[in-house]
């Protein structure tokens, strides 16, 4: 008697692994793009150090022939360590939340951006080497929060909010504050990403329609006079009472004497003294 439920329990719980065990799946991969990316800026920076090489000169040189190989290269080259350490996480992280809630656009995102951004860097840039993953973070970040608050899916909402807490102070990168920052690129990356989150605004997770928002909404309905909607039907107590106050007559004016005027007449009994013993 005791093996039915057990064994319904044991379906709930297989369940529940599967969809956890999905779950874990769609999240490693996800993260599997991004970390790639680390992997490979992180081996060119080694391999440029063990050899004693300098990368530099293959990032974007703004107007220069020789400086359009940089719309391919100048995101995969760092200044130094702490360029690169500093463009780790947010690529790791922001990487994962683009290619975990927009699995269909996360690529497409990534490439549009990478040589948006590098085009407009070599068009409108500083006469300089413009390198680093910057410009696609920017990129990243602008298309999630952007993408979330016009989609309206709660999720996606609440993924722009987090965003906004943990890179929202990246706005200052846009700005010329320092001279050896490329502030150019991190324009471009963000303007790419706001660009690329309004055009691909109907693609990818959309906000579910509830069924009274699919009624259409019939303004200049005609109402029918001998049916009209249960509203505008009087109740029979209204009806009725409406109808007896039209047939009653005011007192007295049955009576031929009547001049339309009510007359009221008072009786007045006089009060007894004190001296009759009574009050």
């Amino acid at each position: 008697m005791f093996l039915k439920p057990l064994s319904k329990g044991l379906k709930v719980e297989s369940v529940y692994f599967i969809a956890m065990k999905g779950e874990t799946r769609r999240i490693l991969s996800a993260f599997l793009y991004p970390a790639v990316y680390v992997s490979l800026i992180w081996l060119i920076h080694i391999i440029q150090g063990i050899w004693n090489l300098d990368f530099r000169t293959l990032g974007v040189y703004p107007l220069s022939f020789s400086g359009l190989r940089g719309i391919l290269f100048s995101p995969l080259i760092h200044a130094g360590y702490d360029h690169l350490i500093s463009n780790t996480l947010p690529l790791l992280i922001l990487g994962t939340a683009l290619f975990y809630f927009y699995r269909e656009l996360g690529l497409r995102i990534t490439l549009l951006s990478w040589i948006i951004s590098g085009i407009w860097v070599w068009v409108f840039a500083r006469q300089s080497y413009h390198i680093g993953a910057s410009g696609i973070i920017y990129a990243w970040a602008a298309f999630l929060f952007v993408s979330g608050v016009i989609r309206g899916h709660p999720r996606l909402m609440a993924l722009s909010l987090l965003v906004a807490f943990l890179y929202g102070s990246m706005v200052w990168g846009i700005f010329p504050m320092r001279e050896r920052v490329s502030w150019e690129g991190h324009l471009m990356g963000m303007l790419a990403g706001i660009i690329l989150a309004l055009f691909y605004k109907d693609t990818g997770p959309q906000r579910k329609a509830y069924s009274w928002e699919l009624e259409p909404e019939d303004e200049d309905e005609e109402i029918d006079p001998d049916n009209p909607p249960y509203w505008m039907k009087p109740t029979t107590s209204a009806h009725d009472t409406s109808q007896k106050a039209k047939k009653t007559k005011p007192p007295g004016k049955e009576s031929p004497d009547y001049d339309g005027r009510i007359k009221v007449k008072y009786h007045i009994t006089p009060r007894k003294s004190k001296k009759d013993g009574k009050e």
